[in-house]
């Protein structure tokens, strides 16, 4: 036989082009339309209901970037209609974007009752299936005019409203009445699936060819001149070859329906809201006609939203959980990212989660659903474990630039030793749309084959939303069991895991540490201020419920505040997501989060002072809401604090002593700082640091007095400024080559000694370069080991990265750094790719180098990102520590980090790990001035290797304290925890505080192991 496969495959890809699918509609009669153009934000459909309206055409212009415009949409169903399928079809003007980057809207019955949400690939809404013939219809539309802002990573200043323009941007192309042929639709989805099916096969296999001919068949059964006549016959011609079944060896393939929704992304907050509401009401629609369909989503916060602003459609999704079509899962408050968060944080992500699933719908997720976050934490395992969660899903890893994950099915080990049972679609997509190509793709790249048979396929449009479509179901029936193809079910993800885990649990492999993304690595760094305004708040939030619980305890009469600190907590969690806090989303998102931040500091400021009003009144004092003793200068003296308590100081500030009356430490005892100038160089000194400033201001010695050895092993603080253009995504992406090329800002405006001792000596050092300005001011006080670099910079640059270098005298294998309750190692050096792809990597407070006896720690109150590499000097090898501070990318915020910045890093020589978790804390938890009594710590544990995390009171408002520790250093401990207060019961609990057991007087801890205890006041 003469091979002319090409000829079939042109033929049939035109008719199906250009005829088939042109068909599916028979017939068609436009409706009549009117509009209301909202002046502002978008308002509820109650207020549109009450609007004026004015006569619109087909045809016209609309919508000025951002604005919302409310459509009368009228008619009548033609009485020849009656029998036909009769569908509504809205194209306000879609472009070729996806869904959810481009004009979208909700429709509302004349009542306004939400239906069903419109976009591109979703355009309809059912009147009659059959229509009766006759039938009114009056309909609202809620359009948004969401602009198209991510387009090759050109800047824009369609990313805020504030800049936007007024010029509309869509032409309203058609709303009619029309017949849904469903015989020529039908034929549409056979074609497609088995031509699909088709391209995927071996050219040397049988089924491709039955499949080519069953094809050509069909095309000359089709009169491409009636289509609706002929598409029945056409049909029939494939029948055969569709109901041949799947192999025995077949893939299987669970099929979920799926949504990924950035809760803010090219789009605010408040759109996120109305996609939310548009994408659930399409979801609960769909179930009606799909029985079979299961929808998988996360983010209670996004619940949330719908619960409050869009009653009915909430009433749809409860009913939906109830009937099986709907799966809440991921168990977190909203899709964070999964690095930068802090420890606690990153619990009460899982708590507000689950307890939200729990509480509103009934259900006990068990997993955590994070397909596109910027790579994993180490920590992940211990908490999904201690909040019941047994399997985590993320499906990001497929974009790593570098290596590819060996495993897609696998279990996953956390620093601690804790597994996880850890799924990574091989589809690569989590908005897969039933494609032959991905299906195929799926079988093809599953890791895991001979030893595990089943994968996850989310299907949907998504990121901006939009989920599945009744064609995607469609395609699943027809590829439920079929010949050459994966076997698809669509089922719920705890289905899937449930057989994955039962078929390959005990064969699958481990990974183990954090699950690095080697891609958007300047995720760490990009808009500084959001990411200052996340660390800011976590530690506000963390001292407000100390204090607060502290009084609760202390004074009967003080009310706890429990639902500020609710309402302020899950603001923080909402923009920790994967896309607000990593800094990748427009200027309006950012705009906004900078004044939700503020308002948050604001909020924890007051509460926190009122809680500590309520300690009583009394001396002037200091509060330490570091859980470690620190001695620093308050005042005019050295004040001495023990860990999450109160010292009183004399009225005069001159001295401090211990809350229990211990021993003093004064300004005259010994502990000075002294500082001289001669020749330019300027030499701080106190009894534990000697630090040498040159003229242009660098650090070229730091002595640590106390091992008698020099830190440096070239100028300190040097800050370089690196060219910073990625290859794409540059709000996300450092790629490698910004290392070849730098420029060491040595030179210096001035710098002047500005404080010389007894007990604070700073030098501050102003540079100028490009159009910025950064001014730092070096800082040493008496009794200190930590030399602190408190920064202001005006930064007017365009694509570049500012970096200050640390050259240490230490030989390091490797850094240490912090990350959520402990830290995680990685090699400085670069042998394997993989090492090699952590050119930039993530810290929280510190991060630490070291030899066998002796390390150095930085820290820093607001920086995550960082490189670490080993640097020959003539006295051998050292490790050079580099925080990565700011970066001006153009997309999709064109002015990203322009303007003033302050923020203050630190050099920590001769650093244990544990002074380097102890210097983090202190730096991030400043020491509180208060009037009160001497206050003893609420809770306190003997052993420093248990870091106490946080303090509060019990979610359920019984009274209870709850305690939340870890051990910090990557050993064992043991400790004792002792209540200042009488504890008639003491319970260890999970991460809900549920009760698990009887806490014993002494706790073992292994390393990194967090324990939340439940302590019970005696009343």
């Amino acid at each position: 036989m003469h091979d002319d496969r090409s000829l079939v495959e042109a033929r049939l890809e035109r008719a199906l082009g250009q005829c088939l699918r042109p068909a599916q509609y028979a017939k068609r009669v436009p409706l009549a339309l009117s509009v209301w153009q909202v002046p502002g934000e978008p308002v509820p459909v109650d207020q549109a209901l009450q609007a004026s309206y004015e006569p619109f055409t087909a045809g016209t212009v609309w919508g000025k970037p951002w604005s919302t415009s409310w459509f009368r949409i009228e008619g009548r169903v033609p009485e020849e209609w009656a029998g036909r399928p009769v569908e509504v079809v809205i194209d306000p003007g879609f472009t070729g974007d996806g869904p959810g980057f481009q004009a979208e809207g909700l429709l509302y019955d004349a009542a306004g009752i939400p239906l069903k949400g419109i976009h591109p690939r979703n355009r309809h809404l059912t009147v009659g299936a059959p229509a009766k013939g006759g039938e009114a219809v009056h309909l609202l539309l809620e359009a948004a005019a969401n602009p198209a802002v991510l387009h090759g990573f050109e800047p824009t200043r369609l990313g805020d409203v504030l800049t936007a323009g007024d010029q509309p941007i869509y032409r309203f192309a058609a709303a009619d009445l029309a017949v849904l042929d469903e015989d020529v639709w039908h034929l549409v989805l056979d074609v497609e699936v088995l031509s699909e099916l088709m391209y995927e096969l071996d050219p040397q296999r049988p089924r491709r060819h039955e499949i080519l001919r069953a094809l050509e068949n069909m095309l000359d059964a089709l009169d491409l001149h009636d289509v609706s006549g002929t598409a029945a016959a056409a049909r029939a011609e494939l029948a055969e070859v569709l109901s041949r079944p799947a192999s025995a060896s077949a893939h299987r393939v669970s099929g979920t329906g799926h949504a990924h929704i950035d809760s803010a992304w090219l789009w605010p907050l408040r759109e996120t809201v109305r996609k939310a509401s548009r994408t659930f009401a399409n979801v609960t629609a769909l179930a009606a006609d799909y029985p079979e369909l299961v929808f998988a989503c996360s983010q209670a916060q996004q619940y949330a939203w719908v619960e409050e602003h869009q009653p009915h459609i909430w009433e749809r999704i409860k009913k939906a959980v109830e009937d099986g079509n709907w799966a809440p899962v991921g168990s977190m408050w909203v899709e964070s990212d999964a690095n930068m968060p802090g420890g606690e944080a990153l619990a009460r992500q899982i708590v507000h989660g689950k307890r939200f699933f729990r509480e509103k719908l009934g259900v006990e997720t068990e997993e955590i659903w994070l397909p596109d976050s910027f790579g994993y934490t180490a920590a992940f395992p211990q908490l999904a474990k201690l909040a019941g969660v047994r399997w985590f899903l993320t499906q990001k890893l497929s974009w790593n630039q570098s290596n590819k994950m060996p495993h897609h099915t696998f279990w996953w080990e956390g620093i601690d030793g804790t597994r996880v049972f850890t799924h990574f679609p091989p589809v690569d997509t989590y908005n897969s749309q039933f494609h032959g190509r991905e299906l195929a793709h799926a079988e093809r790249n599953f890791a895991e084959k001979g030893r595990a048979t089943r994968s996850l396929v989310p299907f949907g449009w998504g990121d901006g939303g939009g989920g599945p479509t009744r064609e995607m179901l469609e395609r699943a029936r027809r590829l439920r069991s079929l010949e050459g193809s994966p076997r698809v079910e669509v089922e719920k993800p705890s289905a899937f895991f449930t057989a994955a885990e039962e078929e390959y649990g005990v064969h699958a492999p481990v990974w183990s540490g954090e699950l690095y993304l080697e891609l958007h690595r300047a995720t760490y760094t990009t808009q500084a201020k959001t990411k200052q305004g996340n660390r800011r708040s976590e530690h506000a939030l963390r001292e407000a419920e100390l204090w607060c619980a502290t009084a609760a305890v202390r004074d009967p009469s003080y009310t706890y505040p429990h639902d500020a600190l609710d309402r302020l907590w899950k603001t923080v969690l909402l923009h920790q997501f994967h896309d607000i806090l990593p800094g990748s989303s427009i200027a309006w998102v950012h705009r906004e989060a900078r004044e939700t931040y503020a308002g948050v500091l604001a909020e924890l400021a007051e509460i926190t002072e009122e809680a500590v009003r309520a300690l009583g009144s009394g001396s002037p004092a200091v509060l330490n809401a570091s859980p470690y003793e620190r001695t620093e200068v308050v005042g005019d003296g050295l004040v001495t604090v023990p860990g999450l308590g109160g010292a009183t100081v004399r009225a005069d500030g001159g001295a401090g002593m211990r809350a229990d009356g211990g021993a003093r430490v004064r300004a005259d005892g010994g502990a000075r700082v002294r500082a001289e100038q001669a020749d330019g160089i300027i030499v701080l000194e106190n009894d534990r640091l000697r630090v040498r400033i040159d003229r242009d201001g660098l650090l070229t010695s730091v002595r640590d007095l106390a091992h008698g050895r020099e830190v440096l092993c070239g100028p300190g603080n040097l800050l370089q400024l690196h060219p910073d253009h990625p290859n794409a995504w540059d709000a996300w992406d450092i790629d490698r080559h910004y290392r070849r090329t730098h420029t060491d800002l040595t030179a210096a405006a001035s710098v002047d000694l500005v404080e010389s001792g007894p007990l604070r000596a700073t030098v501050r050092v102003t540079r100028a370069f490009g159009s910025s300005r950064i001014t730092q001011e070096i800082r040493l006080t008496a009794a200190s080991r930590r030399l602190d670099i408190v920064t202001d910079v005006d930064w007017q640059e365009s694509e570049k990265v500012l970096k200050a270098a640390f050259p240490l005298d230490v030989q390091a294998e490797r850094s240490a750094a912090e990350i959520q309750f402990g830290h995680v190692h990685r090699p400085t050096h670069a042998n394997t790719g993989w090492d090699a792809a952590r050119f930039e990597i993530c810290a929280h407070r510190w991060l630490r180098v070291a030899e066998e006896s002796y390390g150095v720690a930085v820290v820093n109150d607001s920086t995550y990102g960082h490189d670490v590499t080993r640097t020959p000097h003539a006295g051998g090898l050292g490790t050079t520590v580099r925080l990565t501070l700011l970066r001006a990318p153009h997309s999709p915020d064109p002015e990203t980090d322009l303007g003033t910045h302050r923020f203050t890093y630190a050099l920590l020589p001769g650093a244990g790990v544990g002074d380097a978790v102890a210097e983090g804390l202190a730096l991030n938890l400043p020491l509180r001035r208060a009037s009160v009594p001497a206050l003893e710590p609420l809770v306190s544990v003997d052993d420093p290797a248990v870091t106490v995390e946080s303090v509060k009171l019990a979610e359920d408002r019984s009274g209870d304290v709850v305690v939340r520790l870890y051990e910090s250093r990557g050993g064992r401990a043991r400790a004792k925890v002792a209540a200042s207060f009488p504890v008639a019961r003491a319970e260890v609990t999970d991460l809900l505080e549920r009760p698990l057991r009887e806490a014993p007087s002494e706790i073992e801890l292994r390393p990194f192991q967090i324990l939340t205890l439940r302590l019970r006041p005696a009343r």
